[in-house]
C-alpha cells in the first residue's frame, strides 16, 4: 500500500508518494517546503472522546481529530495530545483506518 507525503500547504495534502523528491502537489497547487504548513496539527489540544472500536479493538481508546483525521491519544483531561497531520506508521494501521471508515463512515463531524 503506497503511504503519502504528510505535507500539507492551506491544509491541502500532498498527494505525492512519501519521500519523494521535488515540489509537493495536490491538484494544480504545488510548494516547497518552505512553503508548507508546519507539520503539527492545529486539532492538538482539542477536546475529543474515544471513537467507536472495531472489533480487533482499532483504534484502541483514540479519539478521531476533526482536523487531520487521525486516530489520537487523549491526555488525562480529554484533549487530543500533540500530534502532527496524519499518515500512517505501517500498512497494517492504513488498512484498520480504512476499515474503520467504511464501518463508521467519513465524517468531519466528532460523535459526542
Amino acid at each position: 500500500m503506497m503511504q503519502f507525503c504528510r505535507s500539507r500547504n492551506d491544509g491541502r495534502r500532498c498527494t505525492r508518494e512519501l519521500g519523494h523528491r521535488g515540489l509537493h502537489r495536490h491538484r494544480t497547487i504545488m510548494w516547497t517546503d518552505a512553503g508548507a504548513d508546519a507539520p503539527r496539527c492545529p486539532g492538538s489540544g482539542m477536546p475529543g472522546a474515544a471513537a467507536d472500536s472495531l472489533e480487533n479493538g482499532y483504534p484502541n481508546g483514540r479519539a478521531l481529530c476533526t482536523m487531520c483525521l487521525a486516530f489520537v491519544t487523549l491526555d488525562a483531561s480529554a484533549r487530543l495530545v500533540a500530534h502532527d497531520t496524519w499518515s500512517a506508521a505501517s500498512d497494517a494501521e492504513a488498512v484498520d483506518r480504512r476499515d474503520w471508515f467504511n464501518t463508521h463512515g467519513w465524517s468531519n463531524e466528532a460523535d459526542t
